[in-house]
């Protein structure tokens, strides 16, 4: 996998890179003015990175794996040691797929009834591969979602959540806590 130069990195016109982030050269950005990017961060290939007005902001230690869409016109946020598997799709918006609204980016929006909220991802959340996630959606600190769930609404903190829509099936260990806090000291 190739990775931007800091040159390059510069030149896109991110809101902020930080240090040693290593972005795909195959990566697509819309809206790179209103993306941050913290320290320690890692993006794959072929990810599609879409900000609308209220930003995409990428905490430290954070890897976004390949074939993710990230996407909205809300606020999206991973915190720090948050973890995305492949080809997970993060909305911050969506479709009004009651019938009771036309659909579409070709339609002028008094005719849609597109719905759009800030998504939340806590420190040391873990997304599972195929995982859909929907506007509104706040995943605590410590979540873990399994493979191909379908995330419509919270997961509190320290839990691991599987299905469609994802439920919690059992606590999720704090030990990656005390992991953490080695490893912010030996950073130093």
């Amino acid at each position: 996998m190739a990775f931007m130069s800091k040159k390059t990195l510069r030149q896109f016109g991110f809101g902020a890179v930080g240090k040693n982030a290593l972005i795909s050269e195959r990566a697509t950005f819309y809206g790179a003015s209103r993306i941050t990017i913290s320290d320690d961060v890692r993006i794959d290939d072929f990810t599609v990175l879409s900000a609308g007005n209220g930003g995409i902001h990428i905490g430290s230690n954070v890897h976004i794996s390949t074939h993710v869409l990230i996407v909205g016109a809300c606020r999206i946020t991973l915190s720090d040691f948050s973890g995305i598997a492949s080809r997970v799709s993060i909305y911050s918006s969506t479709d009004d797929f009651s019938g009771k609204a036309l659909t579409g980016p070709t339609v002028p929006s008094k005719y849609t009834g597109v719905v759009s909220k800030d998504v939340f991802l806590g420190k040391h959340v873990i997304v599972g591969s195929g995982t859909v996630i929907l506007p509104g959606c706040i995943l605590e600190d410590g979540v873990a979602i399994g493979a191909l769930s379908l995330v419509n609404t919270t997961c509190d903190a320290f839990g691991i959540y599987v299905g469609n829509p994802a439920r919690r099936v059992k606590d999720r260990s704090r030990f990656l806590l005390n992991l953490e806090s080695e490893y912010v000291a030996e950073k130093r």
